[in-house]
């Protein structure tokens, strides 16, 4: 059997490390807001290069807060409108409805499977107030084209960040410190993974990061004090303890995925596979090796490979508009269509990767593909 992540052998590289750093949360009795999510905090901080890093619940929270605290701060209000691309994750489109704003959906490239930096300029309305760019399966989404609209048009750039962990783009900046604000997911199967959900906002923005660290504690900066309506959306001692030990080894770990992802790259030869444009390795860490795969044989091919002992997963099937909690919604108007992303959806397969895969069993994989009519 090659699973398509075995998240028991990832904890294991690690696994006396995270024992001792679980144990000193334990025996230390302080289990919130405490030492570890301070330390966590500030060198993810140094790590991506931003000046804020705060801790929370999970990936969507820390979307969720962004969008909130640009309310609270006066720089959006409800209804108005968020470029997001049409073949994201549901979680990117539902932080933006939650926060009462409108999301205006935007075709992929085919090629490289982000958001495409051409069609974005015909859907800026004067009620436009963000771009959301989704660093999808790893790889960077971010552009000249798209940082010059956000400054012609006075856009705020955020970024989703949860697949994205130690991402560069070509000038050496790391993704989570492009955008004015960035939500990080370290949900376990990510690069960047925890012992259970959590999450973080990076920012260079002092009062963005100020008012996002208030909403995620009930909306509370002093004890029993309570300026905004928040929540409770903290992230733990012992998953800041697990990801600092985790975070000293993260460019360790995506260099084997990139090494996997070449080995796939230079061997896997069947026609009816596509593979998405490779960008610079710098420019992907590979959080999921996507191929398309033509002729309606998607489904083929997974079915193939699960019988074969070969662990593979169909990501995102249906697009967010097609969901049926925004069947109704006023944005989603029936006259929608998004026959890019829809594509992408139809015939996008991943197959296994991560930091304990080994390249004898991807040369399994790559033959089993490879024979496969």
């Amino acid at each position: 059997m090659i699973p398509f992540l075995s998240l028991k052998d990832v904890t294991a590289l690690h696994g006396a490390e995270i024992n001792e750093a679980v144990n000193r949360v334990v025996n230390r009795g302080w289990y919130l807001q405490g030492d570890e999510n301070k330390c966590f905090e500030e060198n993810y901080s140094k790590f991506v290069g931003a000046k804020y890093t705060v801790g929370c619940a999970n990936g969507l929270d820390a979307l969720i807060w962004i969008f909130r605290a640009y309310i609270e701060m006066g720089i959006m209000q409800l209804g108005d409108e968020v470029i997001v691309p049409a073949n994201t994750y549901i979680a990117t489109i539902l932080a933006i409805t939650e926060n009462g704003l409108k999301p205006v959906l935007v075709e992929p490239k085919f090629n490289t499977l982000e958001i495409d930096d051409d069609k974005i300029e015909e859907v800026i309305t004067p009620k436009t107030k963000a771009i959301v760019i989704v660093h999808l399966y790893g790889r960077i989404a971010y552009t000249e084209k798209i940082g010059e609209l956000c400054r012609k048009y006075n856009l705020k750039l955020v970024e989703d960040c949860a697949q994205s962990h130690g991402c560069l783009y070509q000038d050496g900046r790391m993704t989570g410190n492009i955008g004015n604000a960035a939500g990080h997911s370290f949900y376990p199967g990510k690069n960047l993974g925890a012992l259970g959900d959590g999450g973080a906002v990076t920012t260079n923005d002092n009062e963005l990061a100020t008012v996002v660290r208030i909403l995620a504690n009930y909306g509370s900066q002093k004890k029993y004090v309570f300026k905004y309506c928040g929540r409770n959306s903290r992230l733990d001692e012992i998953q800041a303890a697990v990801l600092g030990v985790k975070l000293k080894y993260l460019i360790e770990d995506n260099a084997h995925r990139k090494n996997i992802a070449k080995h796939y790259i230079e061997h896997l030869n069947n026609p009816i596979i596509i593979l998405p444009d490779v960008l610079p390795y710098e420019q992907n860490v590979f959080h999921l090796f996507p191929i398309l795969v033509g002729e309606g044989k998607r489904d083929a091919l997974h079915n193939y490979l699960e019988q074969n002992g070969v662990g593979t997963v169909i990501h995102y099937p249906i697009v967010p508009n097609k969901q049926e909690c925004y069947n109704n919604e006023e944005w989603n108007v029936p006259q929608l269509s998004f026959p890019i992303a829809e594509k992408i959806a139809n015939e996008e397969l991943s197959l296994p990767i991560g930091p304990t895969i080994t390249l004898e069993e991807v040369n399994i994989v790559v033959e089993l593909i490879n024979k496969f009519e």
